[in-house]
């Protein structure tokens, strides 16, 4: 029973990878015709993680698999085959080339996707300081998790500027004072120089130069409940407090209906605080499967030019989106207490997700032999 069982699912992880090759070969094609385009999307990745619900990193991962494939038919093979899945084959592309993928291929075997990854950013360091990259190329990004208690940073920069900020965080760091049972925690004494740095008063002012903006319903605040802030993570009610004696602190007040502020037909621009209400709501832009949050804006469901008012439940979170409704002759439509819908300029509906399956399946025909040639390969 046993191994009738590990060989059905190295059948059906065959069959997967068959799949997928095709897949990546459509992507492509997608991509090659700029199909993308006429679902709204602002290029490849984006259209795939809205249509599949990919994340972008995965969804550009593949792309990039679907390109290199079509030049290296070793991996391509054992791909289809089963021999390499999918999480192998995104990072093998990276380095593998036409003269060097056959003696590759039984290392790429053997070992992990993370042996495999770890070559790949190897090889990815050599090329960015060959072409001198580094002195240029800088990042910082940041994500909330633990259910929004906790923000994690993580920042690449150039040698130089990198040890510029660790000395200074060193630094200060020495002046804080040690907390009782903290006194060889090296990471925790950095961790609060950085915060330290962030919040130190700017211009001789009494106020810390950054602004948080926490969400809170009045009883919420009264009760001592957590709120939560404007970029997404969990305050607890003690917590609140603090921030609300030591540090800049905007406090975004909710009713029971969740509904800040009305501004009507006295002005077209909301004002900050129904901008940060909205950006609350909404969390991200609200076109079908987008989720993008940075370059986002307000956009009035009904027209302010036709009589809309800027009420929050008249207003969404838009992002290059919002040139499909005013240029390319895309309307939007929000029922009270419903979702956002979308139609194209044909007036049909627009949802997020591939469309329901037809009958007869048009790649049936084509699906069938790879899938028997997957399931005859060796091992």
């Amino acid at each position: 029973m046993y191994d009738d069982v590990i060989r059905q699912a190295d059948g059906l992880h065959a069959q997967i990878c068959v799949l997928q090759r095709a897949f990546l070969a459509v992507v492509a094609r997608i991509d090659r015709e700029e199909s993308w385009a006429d679902d709204g999307a602002r290029d490849m990745a984006q259209w795939l993680w809205m249509r599949y619900g990919l994340s972008d990193w995965k969804a550009r991962r593949w792309i990039a698999a679907a390109y290199a494939l079509e030049s290296l038919p070793c991996v391509a093979e054992a791909f289809s085959a089963g021999r390499l899945g999918i999480d192998k084959v995104v990072e093998l592309i990276r380095f593998a080339r036409p003269e060097t993928e056959g003696d590759l291929l039984a290392w790429a075997e053997r070992v992990s996707p993370g042996a495999i990854r770890h070559r790949g950013d190897l090889a990815a360091r050599r090329e960015a300081e060959v072409e001198g990259s580094d002195a240029t190329s800088r990042s910082l990004t940041w994500e909330v998790h633990a259910q929004g208690r906790r923000v994690a940073i993580v920042a690449d920069l150039p040698a130089a500027e990198g040890s510029t900020v660790v000395r200074a965080l060193e630094a200060r760091a020495d002046s804080i004072p040690v907390l009782p049972g903290e006194e060889h925690d090296h990471d925790a004494r950095m961790a609060d120089a950085l915060v330290a740095v962030c919040t130190e008063s700017v211009g001789g002012s009494d106020l810390p130069g950054a602004t948080v903006v926490v969400h809170a319903t009045v009883e919420a605040l009264t009760s001592g409940e957590p709120g939560e802030l404007a970029s997404g993570g969990i305050v607890p009610g003690p917590v609140l407090e603090r921030l609300a004696c030591s540090g800049r602190i905007r406090v975004m007040l909710h009713g029971r209906d969740g509904d800040p502020l009305r501004l009507g037909r006295t002005t077209r621009v909301p004002s900050r605080a129904m901008v940060a209400a909205l950006r609350q709501r909404d969390r991200s832009c609200v076109f079908p499967g987008c989720g993008a949050r940075r370059f986002t804006q307000a956009h009035h469901v009904v027209f302010w030019s036709r009589g809309g008012l800027t009420d929050l439940d008249n207003l969404v979170l838009l992002c290059h989106h919002h040139t499909l409704v005013h240029e390319h002759g895309w309307r939007l439509a929000r029922p009270p207490g419903g979702p956002v819908r979308w139609f194209r300029p044909d007036g049909t509906r627009y949802r997020a997700g591939p469309a329901p399956p037809r009958e007869p399946d048009p790649f049936a025909w084509d699906v069938r032999p790879l899938r028997l040639a997957a399931m005859a390969a060796p091992g």
